[in-house]
């Protein structure tokens, strides 16, 4: 009988700072009925400042999560942590869950496919335990957004779209046959790479950025160094995103990875019992529902409450749905994700 791997346990952790549209508005010129009309979002959580990072937040969705799947930190076999905003700039945050976890020399791999890192971290760690090389892997995607966002006027169209947060699954073997991860599929198309993007730091010297013309990196300052006064004087240490064009290509590829996922194992839309995509934006969500005829019980979205929290937004959606009674044994549920590079992936599962 095939071995398939199945969500043994599920965490997840956000910070208690609440951040309302209102909120917002004392630092840009923004209002509620702006961002809610745009995004559906009404608010999003922020770490503290220094006392919470990236990893101290994947360490405590890890906590829930093995102690669901019952099990301790030290039956973990390996470690995928999927996220855009690390700790550091080298190493990943996959050692530095393993050292605060106080883990076996495990090995402890870093994903950066931003929104869609948890589902890319997710088809690794399956493919690790259907090959029978580990039995106990854990996932984990975080974000800490908040401490690279641009909180003015020029930077609202990236700043009141994302959150912090984390959450991580327990991913082990089962040999039940109704049971597991169906099958993922992952994409990718760099063709548009600069639209959603940051550029710096990098060591990029401008090459692209220039030649995407999307900014203006003139400066010969900008283009010899790796960090600059320069780049923070014009504002170049910020995300870059062309909202428009994301969403046109977002609701194309999105529908286009659910129902690649079905036609792989024979389903159709009707057999879902729960879509949760990436939390990106309300809108795309409802449109990308609107075109597959899905129900609104088939669909789950809390960007309302946490915004858009890229590699974190899907197992934070999964757990708070399990949590709420909305995933149940026997359930098809399928997770799809699309963002920057661009990537986009999906991956079916019967709970």
């Amino acid at each position: 009988m095939s071995i398939r791997s199945r969500i043994a346990g599920i965490g997840m952790y956000v910070p208690q700072n609440i951040f309302t549209n209102n909120d917002l508005a004392r630092y840009m010129d923004t209002s509620d009925e702006w961002i809610t009309e745009r995004t559906g979002i009404k608010e999003r959580r922020y770490a503290d400042r220094t006392g919470e990072t990236t990893t101290t937040m994947g360490v405590e969705a890890a906590k829930i999560a093995i102690e669901r799947a019952g099990i301790t930190a030290q039956d973990i076999d390996f470690i995928v942590f999927a996220t855009l905003s690390p700790d550091y700039y080298f190493p990943g945050c996959g050692v530095l869950l393993q050292r605060a976890m106080q883990m076996k020399e495990v090995g402890a791999l870093d994903v950066r496919n931003q929104c869609s890192g948890f589902v890319y971290a997710l088809s690794v760690a399956d493919q690790f335990i259907k090959s029978g090389m580990y039995k106990n892997v854990l996932v984990v995607g975080a974000e800490k957004h908040s401490f690279g966002l641009d909180f003015s006027t020029r930077g609202r169209n990236v700043a009141v779209i994302f959150g912090d947060g984390a959450g991580a699954v327990v991913l082990q073997p089962t040999e039940k046959e109704n049971q597991g991860i169906l099958s993922t599929h992952l994409h990718s198309d760099g063709a548009s790479a600069e639209i959603l993007a940051m550029y710096n730091p990098g060591t990029h010297a401008n090459h692209w950025v220039k030649e995407a013309k999307l900014a203006d990196f003139d400066d010969a300052e900008i283009g010899e160094m790796f960090f600059s006064h320069a780049m923070i004087d014009k504002a170049q240490t910020y995300p870059f995103m062309d909202g428009k064009s994301v969403f046109k290509v977002a609701v194309e590829k999105f529908p286009e990875v659910i129902k690649e996922s079905l036609d792989a194992n024979n389903l159709q839309t009707t057999d879902i019992n729960l879509l949760i995509p990436h939390q990106a934006n309300l809108r795309i969500s409802q449109f990308v529902q609107k075109k597959l005829q899905l129900r609104d019980d088939q669909v789950f979205n809390n960007i309302q409450k946490y915004g858009n929290t890229t590699a974190a937004s899907i197992p934070i959606a999964l757990c708070e749905a399990w949590e709420q009674g909305r995933v149940k044994e026997g359930d098809l549920v399928c997770l799809a994700a699309f963002g920057s590079g661009f990537t986009w992936a999906s991956a079916l599962l019967r709970w």
